[in-house]
């Protein structure tokens, strides 16, 4: 088949699994051609059956704004006319629920039909498309997809209960590859990051407020009344700067490495003992996904999706949003004895197999067969 995909391009979550999804559909033999404003983050090398269109927009004096939603259709309808395309599958519903439309209306009036398939994945439900700016196009564009998948039965629940919504949304879950994700003897590392056999810590976000990065350090801290610990901080953003003030101050300086944005993560992972996720809503908690992939015990908030990821007692621990007591304790319980940190390392990877790219692949092309199909014989 020949597929259309569009993504935001960068770190966030829906990139990430837009972009490992399009590659995984490359390497089965499908053509895949992303459509987006720059090249997707994880799009770093050569792939046979990978096309990357580059969506510009005029920069002119009259707009405040820059339109990008309608450049993004003009280029959806060219790549969808001269490549040919079988369907589009858009990530993220703001704006590209609505821009796909758009470009299949178009499409039409030259007697080209698209089908279109919407992922949703997170803050475009409960946060950004909940919005009243957004709310009512948002319903729209979702509504006239021809199929719509969310990421966690959470987010499929909370799609019906914000919006009217008429299509049947199918729940397909966020993946990992395996072939990059797993664990590897990175001794030298962890004994450069950890040089007096400390237990390793790890978190990695976008650092905003919804992530409350801020309690990583404050379990970490209750965490080192018991064990030596350090706590790796992977990624950045706007609480950056407050997070660095305070591990001055608590005196962690030489026990919290932030490491910045790290494109090679599962080699931080491999040498991590923990991974904390104190989320105050996560949709799905891809995050938690690639550390049990790589052998690493979770512990994270009781929210959103991550219940269904991460398993109560058995891959780690799941916590009332903000108990950074009971967090610690949980992270405590884990480190107890290496025979406990190993049987959850063990029942971690167990969890995060039946999340494999090739399960979620099949449930993605079945779907893609069933919507072109339906929709050629309209």
């Amino acid at each position: 088949m020949n597929i259309g995909i569009v993504c935001y391009p960068t770190f966030g979550g829906s990139g990430v699994v837009a972009t490992e999804l399009g590659l995984g559909l490359a390497r089965k033999g499908h053509s895949v051609h992303f459509i987006t404003y720059s090249r997707p983050a994880r799009l770093s090398s050569f792939q046979e059956n990978v096309y990357f269109h580059e969506v510009t927009a005029m920069d002119y004096p009259v707009f405040d704004f820059t339109p990008y939603e309608s450049a993004l259709a003009s280029k959806l309808v060219d790549v969808a006319t001269y490549e040919k395309l079988d369907l589009l599958h858009v990530h993220y519903a703001v704006p590209h629920a609505s821009v796909a439309f758009l470009a299949r209306a178009i499409l039409e009036k030259k007697g080209i039909n698209l089908p279109v398939i919407t992922t949703l994945h997170g803050t475009d439900i409960t946060l950004v498309g909940n919005d009243r700016s957004f709310k009512s196009v948002v319903e729209f564009g979702i509504n006239q997809s021809d199929g719509v998948t969310a990421v966690s039965k959470y987010l499929r629940d909370e799609t019906y209960s914000t919006f009217e919504i008429e299509k049947e949304i199918e729940v397909i879950y966020n993946f990992i590859d395996f072939d990059r994700f797993k664990r590897e003897d990175k001794t030298h590392f962890r004994n450069l990051l950890a040089p007096n056999g400390e237990h390793i810590l790890m978190h990695t976000s976008n650092f905003r407020k919804v992530k409350r990065v801020k309690d990583t350090l404050d379990i970490l801290l209750k965490v080192r009344e018991h064990h030596p610990a350090i706590l790796l901080l992977v990624g950045d953003g706007p609480d950056r700067p407050q997070l660095e003030e305070k591990a001055r101050a608590e005196g962690l300086n030489q026990c919290v490495r932030f490491l910045g944005k790290q494109e090679a993560i599962e080699e931080l992972l491999s040498i991590s003992d923990v991974f904390l996720l104190p989320s105050a809503n996560e949709s799905f908690g891809l995050a938690a996904l690639e550390a049990m992939a790589c052998e690493v015990p979770v512990v994270s908030s009781n929210v959103g999706g991550l219940p269904e990821v991460n398993l109560e007692g058995e891959t780690g621990y799941l916590c009332e949003v903000g108990d950074v007591t009971a967090m610690a304790k949980a992270t405590c319980s884990i480190l107890e004895t290496s025979d406990r940190l190993n049987a959850f390392r063990a029942r971690a990877l167990q969890q995060a197999k039946s999340f494999s790219l090739h399960t979620i692949l099949n449930q993605y092309e079945a779907m893609y067969k069933d919507v072109s199909g339906s929709f050629s014989t309209e």
